[in-house]
């Protein structure tokens, strides 16, 4: 499938009806989410045929992308049940399989690498500082392949020394810059849209 053709079809589905700011809930944009997976699969073969976990997955952009980029299985992990219930919807209208779970990440009870790949669009912290770690370290327990995670560039220094330093990554590097647009979601936005820059990294355990 070409990104172009990828990015079409993850601009196709559904996105949060009631965002929940306290989860810090933004939907993955199909151009950010189509060139994470792309690049995850057309350079290095972390997708196609693998096992895949979207955590914090809510609509379920990622993992639809991951479907439509030949993943074998794939696991979509959020709290909100109503998010679940959309990215559901959204799979289900594109015939893909994919299996969803109601879980804190934080809460997970998985014991050693039962996936190749994880992908996710954490919390970046804003609301809950260090939420964004919470998701680095379960994804460094869980994944044997590769992670792909996408972080504010502002955090750039301390990401890189908290993979190497807390979760002994054997590699940590930022594949592309891009920006994030943040749409006027809540009462405390004050502007119509904000562009955030974020990184987009890769991680292998």
């Amino acid at each position: 499938m070409k990104l172009k053709q990828l990015e079409g079809l993850l601009g196709s589905i559904q996105q949060f009806s009631n965002p929940k700011v306290d989860l810090e809930q933004y939907p993955t944009g199909p151009h950010i989410a189509s060139r994470l997976l792309y690049t995850a699969e057309d350079t290095f073969g972390d997708v196609d045929g693998k096992v895949v976990a979207d955590f914090g997955c809510g609509c379920g952009t990622l993992g639809i992308a991951s479907a439509l980029l030949g993943a074998e299985y794939i696991i979509g992990i959020d709290l909100d049940a109503q998010a679940l219930q959309t990215a559901s919807t959204n799979a289900e209208n594109l015939e893909l399989d994919i299996d969803l779970m109601q879980c804190n990440i934080k809460s997970l009870s998985w014991s050693g690498r039962v996936v190749d790949t994880v992908v996710m669009n954490p919390p970046f912290g804003t609301r809950k500082k260090g939420s964004d770690v919470v998701f680095l370290s379960m994804a460094f327990k869980v994944a044997s392949q590769a992670i792909y995670s996408l972080h504010k560039t502002s955090t750039r220094e301390h990401v890189k020394r908290v993979a190497f330093r807390d979760f002994n990554a054997k590699c940590a590097e930022v594949l592309c810059e891009l920006r994030f647009d943040l749409p006027q979601l809540y009462k405390f936005h004050k502007k119509k849209e904000v562009d955030i820059e974020v990184d987009l990294w890769r991680f292998v355990p």
